[in-house]
């Protein structure tokens, strides 16, 4: 018998099956060899939500929830957001290495010239409403972008798959601003080639009528850091999303789209702003303590706080946390920071919450920044679809090369009736529905 394997009994049947493990797994398929006769389908796991299954195999991203451990190819993303610029996060999450100068280089030309969109686009614009909500605009229009670029069908092509990449990371930080102007009511600003990534992003939100738009640098490296955070989070919803919907072979616009509406739910992209609506709800200081006693009392949530994966201080969080110290030497001090410090403060010290393992996470603090810089609430999830395009299309591109993988289909318990007799229509009237 070997070591590395699990041996099940099935006390139905009295059978013994010797399942082997690998990198701490058992295979699902493996489960089906257990049956109780030969018209038995085999036993399947339950698992709603997908909380304990590994549905691939992955070298982008590492998470330790349990120790507060987040890394991009190996490296923590703490060093990552201290020395490394988004584009060049970029590049690691997309290609596994960090780049020399020389590639980065090129490679920031690259993205740089790919920014432009299609006139046409400003027409998917100009076609919702003017109090539209960004986050909808903006999945509309990345799926609209699939029209634009009818060769990305062909994703069986890896040049054409990188070629396809490169103009999502390129485009998504303009289609997000158009979504933005729109919402106000302001034209639309071109690119501009002399800029960063980050730095032409807060060109085309907030170019009036200078002629030169200059960014405070302070602020774009906030943003920076901010992207660099979110660009990949391992198997999350929309991640997941994403790679369902391109393991049918569906082109990275249709599927980016899916990410995207995935990321859209206050509880996955839209959860920072359910933060500012805490603590405009808590209203000073003052009140802090009440309303941890409201949250432990069952009266409501403590939102920020806690995280499917970390069962311990998020990473990203420390340096959000830091982050917000230098972003508001430019903008002046938040007065919601003030509140945000002394529910930390409580709730880390609360014997309540820390028995629960309920610690700050990414959100808590990002939308105060967000808010700070001058993005308005509602535009904060289109803030996190920008940097996590490159988490999906690593995740999308690593799919279409791994040999395992199919289109997906989960399995499911049915629970419905079998066999039912037909009920004609003068028979109908007060039939009971069939659970």
């Amino acid at each position: 018998m070997a070591s590395n394997s699990l041996t099940i009994t099935d006390n139905r049947t009295g059978k013994t099956y010797e399942l082997p493990i690998e990198d701490g797994t058992v295979r699902a398929m493996d489960l089906r060899k257990i049956r109780t006769d030969a018209e038995d389908f085999g036993l399947m796991t339950y698992d709603p939500a997908y909380v304990n299954t590994a549905s691939c195999r992955s070298s982008i991203t590492y998470i330790d929830g349990d120790r507060g451990i987040l890394e991009y190819r190996g490296y923590p993303i703490e060093v990552l957001a201290e020395h490394c610029t988004f584009l060049e996060v970029a590049y690691l999450v997309l290609f596994g290495k960090l780049p020399d100068q020389a590639e980065l280089k090129e490679w920031v030309n690259e993205i740089t010239h790919h920014t432009m969109l299609h006139e046409t686009t400003k027409r998917f614009m100009e076609g919702f409403r003017y109090d539209s909500h960004p986050m909808a605009m903006f999945v509309s229009s990345v799926a609209a972008l699939s029209t634009v670029y009818p060769e990305a069908k062909d994703v069986l092509d890896p040049e054409n798959r990188m070629r396809q990449i490169k103009r999502l990371i390129a485009k998504m930080p303009t289609l997000a601003a158009m979504s933005y102007r729109h919402s106000v009511g302001f034209p639309y600003v071109y690119p501009d080639n002399d800029l960063s990534y980050t730095e032409n992003f807060m060109n085309m939100l907030w170019k009036m009528v200078e002629p030169k738009y200059a960014a405070n640098p302070v602020l774009a490296r906030a943003l920076d850091v901010l992207f660099i955070l979110h660009a990949d989070h391992e198997q999350n919803c929309s991640t997941s999303a994403m790679r369902a919907v391109g393991s049918s072979q569906a082109d990275p616009y249709l599927s980016l789209s899916a990410a995207a509406a995935a990321l859209s739910g206050p509880l996955h992209g839209g959860a920072n702003e359910q933060v500012l609506k805490m603590l405009d709800e808590i209203g000073t200081k003052a009140n802090v303590p009440a309303y941890i006693k409201k949250v432990k009392d069952g009266h409501g949530k403590l939102m920020g706080f806690g995280h499917r994966v970390y069962k311990n201080y998020d990473p990203r969080a420390k340096i959000i946390k830091w982050t917000a110290d230098q972003v508001f030497e430019v903008t002046g001090r938040n007065a919601r920071l003030d509140i945000a410090l002394e529910l930390e403060r409580i709730a880390l010290e609360d014997e309540y919450f820390v028995q629960r393992k309920l610690y700050p996470n990414v959100d808590f603090y990002s939308g105060i920044i967000y808010q700070a810089v001058g993005f308005r609430p509602e535009f904060f999830t289109v803030l996190f679809a920008i940097p996590r395009t490159v988490g999906w299309l690593a995740q999308w591109e690593e799919m279409h090369r791994d040999a395992e993988q199919k289109i997906a289909r989960p399995r499911q318990i049915y629970t419905g009736g079998r066999k039912l007799a037909f009920i004609p229509m003068e028979e109908r009237q007060g039939a009971v529905a069939v659970k």
